[in-house]
């Protein structure tokens, strides 16, 4: 296996309320990934990533065990998941600095016998294949929201005006639930998880052409922030990457 996070605060942002990591669970030989982009700005959306990323992969670590399967895993990140959002909450409800806070989650457990992809906001997961690029997801936003309706084409999501407006976060309220997704991921195969400042930035078929062209993750993840910086990066931007 071989995985790698990277995150970058882009060339706009004065800070990075990205944030992203990986840890390897030995007694489960189970991966975990993370990655939570913060809001708030200046109402310490930085905070509440490190928080969910942290209180989640605590969790998480604490929970696995060898036989643990692929049900305890689901159920072991919602837990993980409803920890992070209270760690979150409860700071913005008890530290006027941090007031009104929030954050995306999305998180990955590679197991032995599959994959277990937890969301909540727009950040998102993809499976790459040798042929094609799925975008496992779906995000809870107004736009995502508009498409369902069939209020908005999906080529026009990434310039409407609300395209940043999210409709399910972390730390918010006083309880969330993520969605959940399962797949496999075989040998050659790649799993990414990345914030929006990534997705709206790069094409999917950019992404596809970008990791299906290399072979070391943290190589791959180098050249995708560099896209993004290049295309100038208005937002922070994170990926992590997996293979087999």
């Amino acid at each position: 296996m071989n995985y790698y996070g990277l995150s970058d605060k882009g060339v706009v942002r004065q800070i990075n309320q990205d944030v992203c990591l990986t840890y390897y669970d030995n007694l489960s030989n189970t991966v975990l990934l993370v990655v939570c982009d913060g809001m708030g700005g200046a109402k310490a959306g930085n905070i509440a990533s490190e928080i969910a990323a942290d209180t989640f992969m605590e969790c998480m670590k604490t929970n696995l065990s060898t036989d643990s399967n692929i049900i305890d895993i689901m159920q072991h990140m919602s837990a993980a998941v409803r920890n992070a959002n209270s760690q979150v909450y409860e700071r913005s409800m008890n530290d006027a600095d941090c007031a009104g806070m929030g954050t995306t989650l999305v998180a990955a457990a590679v197991a032995n016998n599959g994959t277990v992809i937890a969301n909540v906001g727009d950040s998102r997961a993809y499976h790459v294949t040798g042929s094609k690029i799925l975008q496992i997801t779906k995000d809870h936003s107004v736009v995502e929201d508009m498409i369902d309706r069939g209020d908005l084409k999906r080529s026009e999501a990434n310039t409407h005006p609300n395209r940043n407006l999210i409709t399910r976060v972390i730390g918010t309220a006083l309880d969330t639930e993520p969605d959940f997704f399962f797949l496999n991921v075989l040998s050659g195969e790649y799993l990414l998880l990345c914030s929006d400042g990534l997705s709206n930035i790069i094409t999917e078929h950019a992404l596809f052409t970008e990791i299906s062209s290399g072979t070391d993750t943290r190589e791959i993840c180098q050249r995708l922030i560099k896209l993004s910086l290049d295309k100038g990066a208005p937002d922070n931007v994170t990926a992590v990457l997996y293979t087999k």
